[in-house]
This record gives C-alpha cells, structure tokens and sequence, in this order.
C-alpha cells in the first residue's frame, strides 16, 4: 500500500533533517526561494508554497508513488486536512510524525520567538 507521512513540528525541531534521512520531501520551504537560490521567507509568497505543496503532494499520489514525504509545521489538524482528504481519495495510508526539537538546536530561518510562541500555542494534538 502507498503511503503519505506528515512530518509536524515546530520550525527547528529537526524536520528537514529527518525528511533527508528518508529521501527528502515535499516543503513550503522549498517555494521560499529566491532568484539566487537561497530560502527567502516571503509572508506573501505562504498561500502559493502551501497550494504549491499540495498541488505537488497530488501529482505524486497519481503516478502512485509509494512513499510521500511532506513536512511542514503543521500545527493544526485543520492545515493537515487537505491532504488526509487527499490520501483518503487515493487510498493512500496516512501517518503523522511530530518532531519535537529536544536536542536544542534553532530554526535556521530565524524565526522571531514570539511567533515560535504563537505556533506552539496553536499546536494541536489528537488522542
């Protein structure tokens, strides 16, 4: 069976590192990028990466890729919903992973600590 794993966490908690380890993924990051190739947050430019990763996410599930990876912050269910709705249409079995940043390191897009407040507060978790 075809798989889609949500990596959620915080910026900073390891995501990227362990997206690498399983042969990379699909992130909102990856549309942040400048002409020069460098990671540019772009308030702007948020809606067009998280359609974009999705839009992504989609083209994958229909050449039935085995394993999609996809990691963003994720702190809502309901910003994970489109994709369950996804992998629900394409019969793919869904799993979330949520990273947590218990080895000290910081986000290398220098997120302000108030809004890493704001994430972690809105950061939801079912039981």
């Amino acid at each position: 069976m075809c798989r889609l794993l949500l990596l959620r966490g915080l910026p900073g908690s390891g995501k990227s590192t362990i997206a690498k380890s399983l042969g990379g993924s699909i992130e909102a990051d990856d549309f942040m990028v400048n002409d020069l190739g460098e990671y540019e947050f772009n308030v702007r430019k948020l809606d067009y990466a998280h359609k974009s990763c999705l839009e992504m996410t989609k083209m994958c599930m229909s050449r039935r890729q085995e394993l999609i990876v996809v990691s963003n912050t994720f702190t809502t269910e309901g910003e994970m919903q489109p994709y369950f709705d996804l992998a629900y249409q394409n019969e793919y079995q869904i799993n979330t992973l949520i990273v947590e940043n218990r080895h000290g390191s910081t986000s290398v897009h220098d997120v302000p600590e108030e809004k890493m407040k704001q994430m972690a507060k809105r950061f939801s978790i079912i039981l």
